[in-house]
């Protein structure tokens, strides 16, 4: 029996995933040791030291050359290894507001955490999946992990709802995910994802439709991970009824993940077949999911339901730099993988390759922005409110400058970059991804965005206007600060300021991380 030649190089890759599911490893052998009674303040600084540790060794693979790692199932590229830092970011962030919030409700255990590291493991994974099988697998590493962590809270109905649905329709769309990547198999023989081409072309003679069906299905199941329109009905209740730490995670790492994975996908297939499919699929998702995402949130008063629905129109804005990918192919084959200088390239590839940075971009744009709102949302709720829905109702942000300026300074600034105003990092993003978007030709899905993204800007100031203008609420209780917290809201406040002040160290670090477009 032959067994694979591997070596060093090809677990490599695998690093920041090893370190993840090593931490959680950790933290879940040492609750053998521990009483009902004992501290737990050591976990979530455990947690966020281990994700810490994955992001930086990320950050070097991110110099690594690329190439195919496992025998052609997973791809070491400038792409995977920027994913893996930004779940990194969001698990850091996302375990320091978990203590004080598990704390309050006496739910501070070791598994939680390691959830948490087990499910940014399982995003790690995906963004090197270079393999349909495999993409699969990854895809319910993460979701199980999920799942749990949804319905982590077990007392009252919401949690245990939220945790069904999400189970329910994520089976289901795994189920969608998985079928068309089964059709893909059946019209082209192979899995892999850089053998596909070929195929694909060759099938596009006598297996054409099935080649569309599978494609339009595995479009779809990627669609729900993203929370696209008309695949985002469980979305607001989803993260309603999570633990808002969890719901932190899932806008960020979940997504980022999902839209990786999607990337490296299409890409494939759309080299193999018409481009004009996939850009059909996902310019008119983005055009859904921008215009309903915003005008679904525009009537909220519930802050975390509010965030849901801005999470789906900014989802849809991620879409329009998908489509972009698409806009002017010509039947040349791209791949992700790749060092080919773009001195002297063909506008189309410099097009490409600006959508792709400027998708990296806004993804860590969105992370530190959404995981900072959802920590600010963790510090003002209180556990016997939930059950009655009002937790979340923006009279809970009145008078918030007067009682704690900090946190309504970094709500503001939240709220100033999801819509998109300078100087935030939020407005950079949407610039350059409007602007990789116009240079592919998409003019008018671009100004839709920019009218869809203006409109959003009411929902996002109507919560400074509380935080400023309006009195304390009688009876308000006393909001109280934990060192963990803070560090997060502080952490994530100035890489929001700092990165829309001085926008060119991270967007020459992306640039000269590699070429992600070869032919």
């Amino acid at each position: 029996m032959n067994l694979p030649n591997l070596t060093s190089a090809d677990f490599l890759p695998l690093l920041p995933t090893i370190i993840l599911v090593v931490g959680a490893c950790i933290l879940l052998l040492s609750e053998v040791f521990l009483t009902p009674t004992s501290s737990r303040g050591y976990q979530a600084v455990l947690a966020a030291i281990t994700s810490a540790f994955a992001g930086l060794v990320s950050i070097n693979l991110l110099f690594e050359p690329a190439r195919e790692v496992f025998l052609g199932f997973g791809a070491l590229d400038p792409f995977s290894s920027f994913l893996s830092f930004i779940v990194c970011v969001s698990l850091v962030l996302a375990t320091l507001t978990s203590a004080a919030f598990l704390r309050k409700r006496g739910a501070e255990r070791g598994e939680f955490y390691a959830l948490m590291l087990f499910a940014g493991a399982g995003m790690s994974l995906l963004g090197l999946s270079n393999e349909l099988i495999t993409l699969f697998i990854n895809i319910e590493v993460l979701s199980i992990a999920t799942y749990a962590l949804t319905s982590y809270l077990r007392r009252g109905t919401r949690p245990s709802e939220a945790g069904f649905k999400y189970f329910i329709l994520g089976a289901f769309s795994s189920a969608v995910l998985l079928y068309g990547s089964a059709l893909l198999y059946g019209a082209t023989g192979t899995t892999l994802l850089s053998d596909m081409v070929q195929p694909l072309r060759a099938a596009m003679g006598n297996n054409a439709a099935l080649v569309y069906a599978g494609a339009v299905l595995v479009a779809a199941g990627f669609a729900f991970k993203v929370a696209a329109v008309p695949f985002h009905m469980w979305t607001p209740d989803v993260y309603e009824g999570a633990p808002t730490p969890v719901t932190a995670l899932m806008s960020a790492g979940v997504k980022a993940a999902a839209f990786v994975a999607l990337v490296r996908v299409f890409v494939t297939v759309g080299s193999g077949i018409d481009a004009k499919l996939p850009f059909a699929i996902f310019s008119t998702l983005a055009l859904l999911t921008m215009v309903a995402g915003n005008l679904l949130a525009l009537p909220q008063r519930n802050v975390k339901r509010m965030l849901a629905y801005s999470s789906i129109a900014h989802a849809g804005y991620l879409l329009l730099g998908v489509a972009a990918l698409f806009s002017t192919q010509s039947g040349q084959e791209f791949r992700l993988l790749g060092t080919t200088a773009l001195v002297g390239a063909s506008p189309e590839l410099v097009a490409r390759v600006d959508a792709l940075r400027s998708i990296l971009y806004y993804l860590l744009a969105y992370t530190v922005t959404a995981v900072g709102a959802f920590g600010i949302i963790s510090l003002l709720e209180r556990r016997e409110d939930e059950e009655k829905g009002t937790a979340w109702d923006l009279e809970r942000f009145s008078g918030l400058a007067q009682r704690r300026p900090g946190w309504a300074f970094a709500m503001a600034a939240f709220m100033l970059s999801l819509a998109g105003i300078p100087p935030t990092v939020g407005f950079i993003a949407k610039l350059i991804l409007f602007r990789a978007a116009v240079d592919a030709g998409l003019v008018g899905l671009t100004i839709i965005a920019v009218l869809s993204s203006a409109a959003g800007a009411y929902y996002y100031l109507r919560v400074v206007v509380y935080m400023y203008m309006r009195p304390i609420p009688e009876g308000a209780h006393v909001l109280e600060r934990n060192w963990m917290t803070d560090l997060a809201l502080v952490l994530s406040t100035v890489a929001v300021v700092a990165m829309g002040i001085l926008p060119g160290p991270l967007t020459e670090w992306i640039a000269q991380a590699g070429t992600l477009f070869s032919r």
